[in-house]
């Protein structure tokens, strides 16, 4: 009989690069007010809930998701008023086309580059895929550095490069004078560009009209949404968009079966009532301005105008005013280690309007 094995022996097995990460935290939230993840806080009506769970009932789950998923396609391109030329893949969230893409473009010498601050997963899907991740600061106001940028790409020459549009944490809408002109250089070295619009439903802007009006400009670019915000964050369905050639090679790493069945018809229920989360959609955006506006009478805090269903705000002492509004039963998220130009910010999610007059109350006794 062999020895034992050693309490230890596996690690050899696992990747060392691996061992040294931290998993993606996500914070407990039970009995709190819940603005810390960028959620929709509205529920489906009454109504609506009890004829999805018929819905659902009905489902062969016996068998493998079938055309529904590609009904769900149809009706996501449709919904986008995705334009001609171009076709849309399915994912399980934006995480896994992330992980996708980080795969597909794993050529030798392949690099990663997205502004930072930015949503983590860019930089932990190429770690994990084995790829070089360049990040480049933005400017202390969160503005794309454009002098910088060009520099990356010229240097790395990456194979992919992420542009928020609005970007996470900082929830700003870049200048799209400058975002067309690095979507230019990275086409001029080969490169591809993924604009992530996972915050579309609460945008003034999509980049979408503009690849819809200059396709040949955009031939390397691609869009990316979740209906996470939408309102379907427990769903966890995202799609990506692109020119039909480039979207095919991409679909050539996706999983089969990827979305699931349950998941494909909860987003096709959602779509044929979009009338119902638009109008969510508008109450968010409406109580996002509520806050700012409440927000900039505080004469402690800094507030950053927002495109998105949250807002970043710098805080006199970061950790202590998010325990203090933990402690008053709110939960926000705190970035200020996340990054060097996060120093001392808090992220708000906008939440219903009750909550958020809860926030201002917890936060005014913090900040006292």
């Amino acid at each position: 009989m062999s020895a034992a094995a050693t309490p230890t022996s596996w690690q050899a097995r696992i990747r060392t690069d691996v061992q040294s990460m931290q998993a993606y935290a996500i914070q407990p939230s039970q009995g709190l007010i819940k603005l810390d993840a960028m959620e929709n806080p509205f529920r489906l009506p009454s109504n609506l809930q009890a004829q999805l769970g018929a819905r659902l009932g009905r489902l062969p789950l016996n068998r493998y998701p079938d055309d529904r998923v590609h009904q769900l396609q149809k009706a996501l391109a449709a919904y986008a008023d995705m334009p001609q030329g171009m076709a849309l893949m399915l994912g399980n969230g934006s995480d896994e086309l992330i992980s996708l893409l980080a795969m597909a473009c794993d050529v030798p010498g392949a690099s990663v580059l997205a502004p930072v601050p930015g949503f983590v997963m860019y930089a932990m899907s190429a770690q994990l895929q084995g790829l070089a991740f360049h990040g480049v600061p933005l400017t202390d106001n969160f503005e794309l550095d454009e002098v910088a940028m060009r520099a990356a790409i010229e240097t790395h020459q990456p194979s992919l490069v992420y542009l928020a549009y609005p970007n996470n944490p900082s929830a700003n809408l870049w200048d799209a004078g400058v975002i067309e002109r690095l979507i230019d250089l990275v086409g001029l070295q080969g490169g591809l560009v993924v604009m992530d619009e996972a915050y579309q439903p609460f945008s003034s802007q999509t980049w979408l009209d503009r690849m819809r009006a200059e396709p040949q400009r955009h031939s390397h670019v691609l869009l990316m949404r979740t209906l996470s915000k939408f309102g379907l964050a427990g769903v966890r369905l995202g799609y990506l968009m692109g020119p039909a050639a480039l979207v095919a090679e991409i679909d050539k790493v996706r999983p089969p079966y990827n979305v699931s069945t349950l998941n494909a018809e909860c987003a096709l229920f959602a779509l044929e009532h979009a009338h119902v989360f638009a109008q969510q959609a508008l109450q968010i955006k409406q109580q996002r301005e509520f806050l700012l506006q409440e927000l900039g009478a505080f004469k402690q805090i800094k507030v950053w105008n927002s495109d998105a269903n949250m807002i970043l705000m710098r805080v006199p002492d970061a950790a202590a005013t998010f325990e203090a509004l933990k402690a008053q039963g709110v939960l926000v998220k705190n970035v200020s280690k996340l990054h060097a130009l996060l120093a001392q910010c808090l992220r708000l999610t906008v939440g219903t309007p009750e909550e958020n007059l809860a926030f201002l109350n917890a936060l005014k006794q913090a900040l006292s």
